[in-house]
Parts: structure tokens; sequence; C-alpha cells
């Protein structure tokens, strides 16, 4: 039998995050484009400066309807033939509001490209806002309320961003807003928001994909280069504080078998230096199934199918005012919940005196940097980066330079970094579970002053 020769591996080629090109339309607004050859189906993100920070008082929950409503029927089309258009094109529209802003996503292959487009330019030019529609987006949050407060982990995060954060300020509350907020709203209301926060001169447009035989320049200027909006500051929002003196709070569930575990802090934004040395520490501590805290809690006692640790940005600025939300969140059976944070607690003493390995490091590398080539082998995922950017006021290059300071970061560093990131001192608990099971016991671990919160 003849066997074909064994293909031999060729040297490794270097790899980079791809950087954008910048510039901007007549307009004002600011375009960054990046040439993916191979890549048909072009990815559009458009960043819009309209913060949850400045929904009105009273009205929380407004950015998000706005968003979902831009779709929703414009000048030229109703919300049916809004969403026939798309269809042709083979596009998807979505958009949505966080903390930084706006977002608005558009996926099209190539040959449809300059129709999306159209239908983009549409959306952010002259969104309609029927009553009927904007009625029917705020029904549908207001259902959707009940089933995030019903789900143990949403709750957990909704009680540990209003523990966290001072009373009153925006961060404290749900993103999409309650039931009280949600349903004040009115077409007038989404109107007035987006008359007020959305224009071309303070809006960032990010295309990735292949370009060849597009004229790019051509496309965006006569579809989003249509768009006009009064030049107005961007909405200067107030540096996010926090209180993370070590406490616990019980939100209620009786009958509960599982207790959702939820244990945070507040965390520098992505412009401070100790970033990259933080992304590895907390990456080791509870990143992947073999992470520390993995190994411990599940592999180990068998408390949990998994326990995670990362830092979420909630919003990032060059003069440090933003901040990111460090979280370990996981679920435990109702019996062992005083054991899991027994040896929670113990697991980040034990990083605290001893350090995390040289192999735990080593392999976080390999996990962070390694895969990057594969993680953005799609145009949307190099746009949504490019976006993310864009949002937190970092430089372009600077995913680039992540992964050369996330390879330059050494073991020392890295258990520096994780141990800032969770004291075992300054944590607050949130526990969604059934409190006349748990509370006694947790109360005795001396982890923080303990409070019982309705779950209803």
């Amino acid at each position: 039998m003849d066997f074909h020769p064994q293909p031999t591996a060729g040297q490794p080629r270097p790899w980079d995050f791809p950087a954008p090109e910048r510039g901007a339309l007549s307009n004002g607004l600011t375009v960054l484009r990046r040439h993916r050859p191979g890549q048909r189906v072009i990815a559009v993100e458009v960043c819009v400066n309209a913060p949850l920070e400045a929904e009105p008082a009273g009205l929380d929950g407004v950015a998000t309807i706005m968003a979902r409503a831009l779709s929703e029927g414009t000048d030229k089309h109703t919300a049916e033939e809004f969403a026939a258009e798309l269809e042709r094109c083979g596009a998807t529209l979505d958009a949505h509001a966080d903390h930084p802003g706006v977002r608005v996503s558009l996926e099209v292959p190539a040959s449809r490209l300059r129709p999306a487009l159209g239908l983009l330019a549409d959306a952010l030019r002259a969104p309609a806002f029927p009553d009927a529609e904007v009625e029917r987006l705020v029904r549908n949050r207001l259902d959707e309320i009940p089933h995030e407060l019903a789900n143990p982990a949403r709750r957990a995060a909704i009680a540990l961003s209003g523990t966290l954060f001072p009373a009153g300020t925006r961060v404290s509350r749900p993103r999409q807003g309650t039931a009280e907020t949600v349903e004040r709203i009115d077409a007038a209301s989404v109107r007035a928001f987006y008359e007020a926060h959305v224009r071309p001169a303070t809006s960032t447009l990010v295309i990735v994909g292949d370009f060849t035989g597009i004229d790019v320049d051509a496309a965006l200027t006569d579809t989003v280069g249509a768009w006009t909006g009064a030049p107005a500051r961007p909405f200067q929002v107030t540096p996010i504080t926090a209180d993370d003196t070590g406490r616990v709070v019980i939100v209620d569930r009786p009958g509960a078998v599982q207790t959702q575990l939820h244990i945070g802090r507040i965390g520098p934004d992505r412009h401070d230096r100790v970033w990259p040395a933080q992304l590895l520490g907390v990456y080791c501590l509870g990143g992947t199934l073999t992470s520390r805290l993995d190994r411990v809690l599940r592999e180990e006692k068998g408390y949990t199918y998994g326990v995670r640790a990362y830092g979420h940005v909630l919003r990032s600025a060059p003069d440090g005012s933003g901040a990111a939300l460090l979280v370990i969140s996981g679920s435990v059976a109702t019996e062992v919940t005083g054991p899991a944070l027994t040896d929670l607690w113990q697991v980040l003493r034990t990083v605290a005196d001893g350090g995390l390995t040289d192999e735990e490091r080593d392999f976080a590398v390999q996990n962070l940097v390694g895969v990057a080539p594969l993680r953005y082998e799609t145009a949307a995922a190099v746009a949504n980066t490019l976006a993310d950017q864009v949002e937190q006021q970092l430089p372009d290059d600077y995913q680039a330079g992540m992964y050369a300071r996330l390879a330059d970061t050494g073991t020392v560093e890295a258990t520096a970094a994780a141990v800032s990131a969770f004291p075992a001192d300054r944590l607050v608990t949130v526990l969604v579970g059934d409190a006349e099971k748990i509370a006694e016991e947790v109360r005795g671990l001396g982890i923080g002053e303990v409070t019982v919160l309705s779950g209803q």
C-alpha cells in the first residue's frame, strides 16, 4: 500500500491584530475601516455617544427602547417594509444600549453592501418611531423583566450593582430599566432622546471585511454620509465610584435548591497600566475550566458545575474616571453554600500567600494570546473589538499592543494583580438562594455583615 508523504509543518507566520485606517466623512462621522481579504460578509458597527447616564430621570430604559426602535420604520419604509428590505439584502441589523452608549450592528454579504448601508443610514437618519411600534417594544420589555428577575444569575447581577454602587447613580440600576421606569416610556420620550444624542458628529462607524471591487468611500458617502445632525459636544459623564466594603446580601428564594454566587468589587478601567496583568491574573484564577477556582470547587470538591472570574468594563476614559466590575460567579447546591464560600475564600488567601504558578501563567498566556488569530477569524469579531476600543476611548492599536503586554507579564506581576482584584477582605457577596437554610451559616464565615432581601 502506498501512502502519500506526511505533510511537513511550515514556519508559523507572525500575527498582529488588524489595525484600522481612520478617516471622516463630511458630516463629521468618524470612520474606521479594515480590509480583510476573504471575509465576504462585511461587518459594520456604529458607536453613538448616548450613554445610559444621559437618560432623563425616571426614564431608565429609554435608550434601550430607542435602540430597538431604530429598525421599526423610517421616513421611507414601514417596520414591515424595512424588515423585508433587510431580508432582501441577506443582512442583519441589531442595536442595543449600554453604559458607554448605543451600538448599532450590521452584517451583510459584500455584494449587497450598498443597499444595506442605505437601510442603516435611514435607521440612523430618519427613524419614524411610530406610536404603535414603540408601545409594542415597551410591552415586550415589560414582559422580559419578570423573566430576568426570576433568573438567579441576572437577579444576582442586579443586586450586586445595586449594592456596590451609590444609590441614585445610573450604574447602580438595571441597564434596560425597571418595570416602573419602562412603563413611562412613549414615542415622544424616545424621539426626544434620539434628537438630543444621536448625530454623526459624535458617532463612529467601523467597517471590516473584504472590500475587493467595492468603492467603500462612495458607498459610505452616498448612504451614511447623508446623515445630518446639529453639532454638539459629547455628553459628559460623571466618574464611577463604589463602596466595596466587605458585606453579604442574600436575595431570598425560599425552596431554592441552589445558591447563585456573585462576588465582586470595583476595578480600574482599561487605561490603567495594571489592566494586562489583571486580565492575566484573573484568568488564572477563574477564566477557564482548568483555572484555580474550578480546580478546587468543581474538580476537588464537586460543589459546582463551574465558577468563573472576569472583569467587565463599565466605562473607560483616559482620565481614569471609568471603571470595571470584577466578578466571581457560579452556583452551588444549597446545602454546600457555606463550605463552598469557605473554600473560595481559602483559594483567594492561598493565591495571596503562595502566588500563582508558572504553569498557570503560561497556560493563561497561551489561551489568551495563542488563540487570538482564531478568535478574530471573522470580520464581525474584528469590528466588535474595534468598536469596543472606540467606546472605551482607547487608541486604535490598543488590542495589538495588549497581546505583547500579556506575553511580557510575569507570574509575580500576574499574582499581584489577581490579589489586588479580589482582596479577601473587600468583596461584596450576593447570594440568591434560600435564606432560611444558608443565612446563619454565612454569618459565621466572617466575610461581612449579612443583609437579607426579599426575592420578589
